[in-house]
């Protein structure tokens, strides 16, 4: 009430953290908490929450992580979660994260983000998900943080657009 008093849309975090995920390849995980989310989604919009926030994180490697599997899993997870709070009334953050550890160069990135987005968005569409009320928190495209020639800000910016053109729907 404090919060809503100022203004301000108050939302919440609802999975669960990351587990390892089974017949991944190393390191590859998927995120729970849909197991009881349509009652929890209930109760938080009853609460005054009006949008709600589910991570998954792929990391991208040299033994081609994220995998096809891994893709598939975390895009299921994050449409599953999205239609579920949209049906109680919550705007669903979708957030596809790829983590930027490694050596790997933007262009490795670019073509780990867009398999990535391009998943989400058949499994949203899949899912009956309404894109016009939801959001996406992408990633920004970027080297891997231990790549030897880091790119300009400039740079990072057109990859990202590129990305995010080539793999968003314009709702």
């Amino acid at each position: 009430e404090h919060i809503q008093q100022r203004g301000i849309v108050p939302g919440i975090k609802v999975d669960m953290g990351v587990q390892p995920l089974a017949g991944g390849l190393r390191d590859e995980t998927w995120c729970t908490g849909l197991s009881g989310l349509q009652e929890r989604a209930a109760h938080y919009y009853e609460r005054g929450a009006r949008f709600a926030k589910w991570r998954a994180v792929l990391r991208i490697s040299a033994e081609g992580s994220p995998s096809p599997l891994a893709i598939r899993e975390n895009a299921w997870g994050l449409a599953r979660y999205a239609r579920t709070v949209q049906e109680e009334g919550l705007v669903p953050i979708v957030e596809p994260e790829i983590l930027m550890d490694g050596d790997h160069d933007i262009a490795t990135t670019a073509s780990a983000q867009e398999r990535v987005l391009r998943g989400v968005y058949e499994a949203l569409a899949e899912n009956g998900v309404l894109l016009e009320g939801s959001l996406l928190k992408p990633s920004m495209t970027t080297e891997g943080a231990s790549h030897a020639e880091p790119q300009t800000p400039q740079q990072v910016a057109e990859m990202t657009l590129r990305t995010l053109r080539r793999t968003v729907p314009s709702a």
